[in-house]
């Protein structure tokens, strides 16, 4: 069944629908250490990431507006994950923590600080990070898309990681999907400001998949999609407009030209991006290297509310409480979907309590390396291959300085949430069971003074001073 004709329906009868509140699983202790079986031979590697795309964004994890065809057939081709976490709840740090395998009580960058006249906060020189760890293990690297973490030409550069760069080093350019330039490696790509800038990284990112089919690859696509600007191809924003025809007085603000009824563009910009995911998995069937390729899906952190979007109409963060800033789960948990077929068990589902800290070693295992010592994660292989029993997190761990400062930990069903840290960096936790209230709305810290007390020592283990980021 071709991808785009694989309906809601289709995805709903192929795994049975389970809905994405879903159970919680306990995590009190680590599981002793265990050395998972890995496949016999060192996948491709490729990791699709949206930008500021919901929890309830999809079809597969509930959406009843914006159509995700492909997005949904992958799910029921691959694995879903209904308990994972972003680095941050926004942009940099989520990037951060997921090139370097570190939580933001930790990683170097710990949230979004501008650098003039393009690009942010820069990591440190010789920083480790998932694509350094997979050129020892042969593997030939390409990033395509938004990266956030530094300055056109210098230690933090894109191409001091990768073999191949294309796309926005800096965030702030990208707020508009028109674009004056681009980046391609190092030189600066020059554009009319009229050409939609993700249709330019897709092709960018298959060519590097076709012409590295032969060897093994790392393809990292952080994709600007649905960040900001409700900025959408006509075709697909012409169809939702038709929909939604209330919406036609209203005019979507942010960089770049205005958008008439941003709420249509919106859905015309998920479903573009659905159809570009589509795309991929279809080149590497055509090239016979699909059995060969893990694919993941997931975006950076909660949804947004700029550019004239509106995630109350959508429902973008499902049953959670919360947006993109927030640490409620709302602004941190997020859609992942794993694909690689005759490895992961078609149409399965995971209630794995996983972050994007634990992506740099489950792709270095599967490249038979060693993980580096400095890593809050764990390899998620056992998960994805179903051949050992799992290790489990004693507990997450987050932390954010917007907002007044908050602090988040997760410990098995357990929520605790800090706000305000920045003025009392010793004040009150709230505590909530999400295995009853997903939604966190009942604050039960007073009934749990045990739990409270031992979130409290966590978070003030987990957290390290850095001359930038400090409560």
């Amino acid at each position: 069944m071709p991808l785009k004709d694989y309906t809601r329906r289709d995805f709903m009868k192929s795994i049975g629908w389970v809905s994405t509140s879903l159970a919680l699983t306990g995590c009190e202790g680590v599981i002793e250490q265990i050395t998972p079986k890995v496949p016999p031979r060192k996948p491709n590697i490729i990791f699709i990431m949206a930008d500021d795309l919901g929890y309830g964004d999809l079809g597969c994890y509930g959406q009843k507006i914006t159509e995700t065809p492909c997005l949904d057939k992958m799910a029921a081709e691959g694995m879903r994950f209904t308990q994972h976490y972003a680095g941050s709840t926004v942009c940099a740090p989520s990037r951060c923590s997921l090139m370097t395998g570190l939580h933001t009580g930790h990683c170097q960058i710990r949230g979004n600080k501008e650098v003039k006249p393009e690009g942010q906060s820069p990591m440190a020189p010789g920083t480790v990070t998932i694509p350094t760890l997979l050129k020892k293990a042969g593997y030939t690297s390409g990033m395509f898309g938004k990266w956030g973490l530094g300055v056109p030409g210098s230690v933090s550069d894109p191409m001091e990681f990768f073999d191949e760069f294309y796309g926005y080093n800096c965030q702030r350019e990208a707020h508009t999907y028109y674009p004056k330039h681009l980046w391609h490696n190092l030189q600066r790509v020059e554009l009319d400001g009229k050409t939609y800038s993700h249709d330019l990284i897709m092709a960018a990112a298959k060519k590097f998949i076709t012409v590295n089919k032969d060897k093994p690859f790392f393809c990292y696509m952080p994709i600007t999609i649905p960040h900001a600007a409700m900025h959408a191809p006509k075709a697909l924003h012409d169809k939702y407009r038709k929909m939604f025809p209330q919406f036609e007085n209203k005019i979507g603000r942010y960089t770049g030209p205005e958008v008439q009824n941003p709420i249509a563009a919106f859905s015309a910009m998920v479903e573009h991006l659905d159809n570009g995911v589509g795309e991929v998995l279809e080149l590497l069937k055509n090239l016979a290297i699909d059995n060969n390729t893990l694919v993941i899906f997931t975006s950076d952190n909660g949804p947004h509310m700029e550019g004239g979007h509106d995630p109350k109409f959508f429902n973008s963060n499902g049953p959670l409480k919360g947006y993109k800033r927030d640490l409620y789960e709302g602004g941190i948990r997020v859609p992942m979907i794993a694909w690689w077929p005759g490895t992961i068990k078609a149409g399965s589902l995971s209630n794995h309590i996983s972050a994007f800290w634990d992506i740099l070693p489950t792709f270095v295992q599967l490249a038979r390396l060693d993980p580096p010592e400095q890593t809050d994660g764990i390899s998620m292989v056992p998960t994805l291959t179903a051949q050992s029993k799992q290790q489990q997190h004693e507990y997450m761990y987050w932390e954010f300085y917007e907002g007044g400062g908050r602090q988040a930990v997760r410990m098995g069903n357990w929520k605790a949430l800090r706000l305000n840290v920045n003025k009392n960096p010793d004040g009150p936790i709230k505590l909530y069971d999400l295995a009853t209230d997903l939604g966190e709305n009942n604050n039960i810290a007073e009934r749990h003074p045990e739990i409270v007390d031992k979130a409290q020592r966590i978070m003030a283990q987990a957290h390290t001073k850095s001359a930038q980021w400090s409560f």
